[in-house]
């Protein structure tokens, strides 16, 4: 495959995910015939949506795009997978913590706006801090279904959830409750909503135990905006197989859609090499891995429509009804060596789009 490469100065110079723009108001106001939205992920999500725009004479641009998310400003961080649903953009935030933990609170949100909002003017973003409780039911999830997730390793276990469950506490934090001595930490990577409403969470971490990247589905994602919110209930986990290198950990880095009612994703390394990540201390064998474009289909019949599942007594989802799991059989597309960091990608008009933070800039590659 050969890939053309389009670079842009974007603030904060780091990208995640690649969301091509459906609002033909937007892209009118710009002047362009086709865009993707991304987020820069060193920061608070209202300074971090930005848009990558090819004009009407071809040339592509970058566009930083001015959000107010109210109360909420400054209170979220590491904004990671976008995902369209009903004319919303979706943001998810990655849930996870820095490279040596502990989690932090402001990375467990979920976010939304109106795509034609970012035609005129700031744009009003409403985020949902959830306070660990998508961890809680990702983690039921886990623990009851047919796969079998690979366990954090001692350090990692000490400093993302020992250390996180210590802090609470010392602050007397609710939030404590939803987290458990043998939880796994999550790291939210991609985020793709089904066509009954569901999201499939494509999580770089953790992945199984022979290094397969897992999916989780959750339900009920668009009833936490609601003025009297519900929190999403985690169905069933997946783990797609036979596109992970022999011996190594991949985990998801970006899913999208494909027109034929599958999915295209991303897979690659479980965190950065040289940057001090505790997991590759316990992982060595998930960080020298270059990134893959594979494909896969949810089995028949998991399209079915979603009934409602018990909650906990803090109305979190308890993940009970996820007690099944899945194999997906991947398809690989394409080798992306020698990238490490593909974090985003499109299939559109017959051609393929990925985004990257290498060398610390916004780098579009177009086939």
């Amino acid at each position: 495959m050969t890939l053309r490469l389009v670079e842009f100065v974007v603030g904060g110079n780091e990208a995640s995910d690649l969301l091509p723009v459906r609002s033909a108001a937007l892209l009118r106001a710009h002047g362009a015939r086709r865009g993707f939205w991304t987020v820069l992920d060193e920061g608070p999500v209202e300074r971090c949506l930005a848009l990558l725009l090819e004009r009407d004479d071809g040339v592509w641009v970058s566009h930083h795009v001015a959000a107010d998310a109210g109360a909420e400003n400054g209170r979220t961080e590491d904004g990671e997978a976008l995902a369209h649903h009903d004319g919303w953009v979706y943001v998810f935030g990655s849930h996870f913590g820095s490279k040596s933990g502990p989690l932090r609170p402001r990375r467990a949100f979920v976010a939304r706006f109106r795509e034609d909002d970012a035609a005129a003017g700031p744009v009003p973003v409403r985020v949902v801090r959830n306070r660990f409780r998508l961890h809680r039911a990702v983690n039921d999830a886990l623990a009851g279904a047919a796969l079998t997730a690979l366990p954090p390793g001692e350090r990692v276990r000490a400093r993302f959830i020992v250390e996180t469950l210590a802090r609470g506490t010392a602050r007397a934090k609710s939030w404590v409750s939803r987290l458990t001595p043998d939880d796994l930490p999550l790291n939210v990577e991609a985020a793709v909503f089904t066509p009954t409403g569901t999201v499939l969470l494509g999580l770089r971490f953790p992945v199984t135990t022979d290094g397969e990247p897992i999916l989780v589905e959750l339900a009920g994602v668009p009833a936490m905006f609601d003025a009297e919110p519900a929190w999403p209930r985690a169905l069933r986990a997946y783990a797609v197989t036979g596109v992970t290198p022999p011996g190594a950990l991949t985990g998801f880095r970006a899913i999208a859609p494909t027109p034929d009612g599958a999915y295209a994703a991303v897979i690659g390394s479980i965190d950065a090499l040289g940057k001090g990540s505790v997991l590759l201390d316990d992982h060595p064998k998930g960080g020298d891995v270059t990134s893959r474009h594979i494909r896969f289909r949810l089995p028949a019949g998991s399209d079915r429509a979603v009934t409602d599942g018990p909650l906990g007594s803090d109305g979190a989802a308890t993940g009970a009804p996820a007690a099944e799991g899945h194999l997906l059989a991947g398809e690989l597309v394409a080798e992306l060596s020698p990238f490490h960091h593909v974090e985003g990608l499109a299939e559109l008009d017959g051609r393929c789009f990925y985004v990257t933070d290498e060398d610390h800039r916004v780098a579009l590659w177009v086939s």
